[in-house]
């Protein structure tokens, strides 16, 4: 009916396999984020991790201004992180998923 029930299972491990190689390779895919004119600069990976915050003197004499902009940039850039993870992901999970018919849900 299925074909090859263990060549399916392969293919899932596989996939499997794929899918945590590319986390990790997430890890090292940098997204950096500025704002407010530059004096403000966030480095997130694609896990959605933050690895560097560089806040410019100016902004730190005004707290709400400054947690307004690191509020706004950090979304942007775990955005932009989260994009590209879902997409790598994707990619990931489809390459290595067995042919079970009516299972075409990465299409």
């Amino acid at each position: 009916m299925f074909g090859d029930l263990s060549g399916m299972m392969d293919k899932l491990k596989q996939a499997q396999q794929k899918v945590e190689e590319t986390k990790q390779r997430l890890n090292s895919v940098l997204i950096d984020e500025s704002g407010a004119d530059g004096k403000l600069k966030v480095t997130v990976t694609a896990n959605r991790e933050i690895r560097a915050i560089n806040i410019d003197d100016s902004l730190l004499q005004d707290n709400e201004e400054l947690e307004d902009y690191l509020i706004l940039t950090l979304n942007k850039a775990l955005k932009r992180a989260g994009e590209i993870n879902e997409q790598e992901m994707a990619i990931a999970a489809k390459s290595g998923m067995p042919n079970i018919p009516g299972m075409d849900m990465f299409k």
